[in-house]
């Protein structure tokens, strides 16, 4: 995960290199973006559009980035979550994930999830989808790391059974 611009928080599952090639192409936007000086910054709905058409972009290529993205952020209180694939098909939602994540735990969310879930019950459902996860594969890390938009601190949590 990596702080992105004011608004933005990046997150990627995949190959480290590729990421570190996406990082390098936000901090180009980013920089282009900073050269106006208008007073405005990216938003994370504009950077969740770039990157959409980055992938896209570079699967059309046939050299695609092997990263799937979940960007969240929040600009003028308006909260942003989405998500872009390794071949840039994209949505936004109120909650997503990558890989098995979508399989295994989204289904979780759409049941139990609610607009006004409080911190601590959402951080106790995100512990109950992770659980189902690593059951899944005994061989991942327990270790979760949760990070809150709205005061930009970040807040470690480990797994209870450890």
């Amino acid at each position: 995960m990596k702080p992105f611009g004011k608004h933005s928080l990046l997150g990627a599952s995949g190959e480290i290199s590729d990421f570190q090639e996406i990082l390098h192409y936000l901090d180009e936007l980013i920089l282009y973006d900073n050269m106006w000086d208008d007073g405005n910054s990216l938003g994370p709905k504009e950077v969740h559009n770039y990157l959409t058409r980055v992938m896209y972009n570079r699967r059309n290529k046939f050299n695609p980035l092997w990263n799937s993205l979940v960007l969240g952020g929040v600009k003028n209180g308006n909260k942003y979550l989405g998500t872009v694939s390794m071949i840039g098909v994209n949505f936004e939602d109120n909650h997503v994930a990558t890989g098995f994540g979508n399989h295994l735990a989204r289904p979780i969310l759409r049941q139990e999830w609610h607009e006004n879930l409080s911190f601590e019950d959402g951080v106790k459902l995100l512990e109950k989808c992770m659980h189902v996860l690593l059951y899944r594969d005994r061989s991942a890390v327990n270790k979760l790391q949760v990070h809150i938009f709205l005061y930009t601190c970040r807040l470690h949590l480990l797994d209870k059974s450890s």
